[in-house]
């Protein structure tokens, strides 16, 4: 099957089953996997031009809400963190998608600026992980908590008359206003200032924008390591952000492909949503599976995959 404005061939069962594979994994830390599949797009696919970073956050746009409405569903939805992280990177979307086809259109710097933004928060996510003594107020003990819970509450049996199991602790939020956000989880409270969410989310939106993510595999991993939240926490409200703030990509690059006619700039709308289409089925499981893995295995999945996705980068570029 040819994609016209990708320039590629390829079976139409190719990308639904990659999306499908990287999204169940990815999801799980909050991530939607539009990180994994730029490079295979790029490396494997050889779509190379501007518009792979549109075509990627279109991936989202379909993918993402069934792995929202899981999380949602179980009440692990932070909602004003994720209002905050999407009015920090909506403006930051736009920069970056500006930056991204004006001064990266050249693949081979692209990998470069991709690599050093990922080589960062892998090695920051790994030094976490090595630490042998964690300090209070990381989320680990209400990591520890409900990962117990939810053993317990495998082992349980629905009583003869169908009587419901007792429901998953939910998040609750206790503040929340222009200064602080302060909510309990599993009887620990976590509390984190407006401000540094806020300017994370908007340095993310552009970094996001220029790469073409949404941000979401960049903010769940500082929410995790630089703000000490719990990663069961945080998946939801860092997916909610990727959704809204590609929305605002894909429709921006798309306006301003009239302006640049001599590169792909519009995303390749078929392949997006094929991409799209398996993204979702593998999002919705792995937000399900999500409280039956260790949180400290999903820390560790996460760096994997940003550590070996950053290297790549840089061989392509130095090789």
């Amino acid at each position: 099957m040819v994609f016209q404005t990708a320039g590629i061939e390829i079976s139409p069962f190719i990308p639904p089953l990659v999306a499908f594979a990287i999204s169940f994994f990815t999801s799980m830390g909050g991530v939607s996997g539009a990180f994994l599949l730029l490079p295979f797009q790029m490396s494997f696919l050889g779509y190379t031009n501007p518009s792979v970073s549109a075509t990627n956050q279109l991936f989202n746009i379909v993918a993402i809400p069934s792995g929202v409405y899981r999380y949602y569903k179980e009440g692990r939805m932070v909602w004003p963190l994720t209002w905050i992280v999407i009015t920090g990177t909506l403006p930051g979307v736009f920069i970056g998608a500006f930056v991204r086809v004006a001064y990266l259109p050249d693949p081979r710097n692209f990998k470069l600026f991709a690599a050093f933004v990922l080589i960062y928060i892998g090695l920051k996510m790994l030094r976490d992980l090595l630490k042998k003594n964690k300090t209070a107020g990381t989320g680990a003990d209400s990591e520890k908590r409900f990962q117990e819970m939810v053993r317990r509450h495998r082992l349980k049996k629905a009583s003869a008359d169908g009587e419901q199991q007792e429901n998953l602790p939910a998040v609750k939020v206790i503040r929340f206003n222009l200064r602080r956000l302060e909510y309990s989880f599993y009887d620990e409270v976590f509390d984190v200032s407006f401000w540094g969410i806020f300017s994370l989310s908007f340095v993310v939106g552009i970094i996001g924008g220029i790469y073409g993510i949404g941000g979401g595999a960049i903010i769940a991993p500082f929410f995790v390591t630089f703000f000490r939240l719990p990663v069961y926490t945080v998946a939801g409200a860092a997916l909610m952000g990727t959704f809204v703030t590609s929305i605002a990509g894909v429709i921006f690059y798309q306006a301003i492909a009239p302006f640049y006619p001599h590169i792909s700039v519009a995303p390749d709308w078929l392949l997006g949503l094929l991409f799209g289409v398996g993204g979702m089925g593998g999002m919705y499981l792995g937000a399900r599976c999500q409280k039956f893995v260790p949180a400290k295995m999903i820390k560790w999945m996460l760096a994997a995959v940003i550590i070996f996705t950053a290297l790549k980068y840089a061989a392509a570029f130095f090789g």
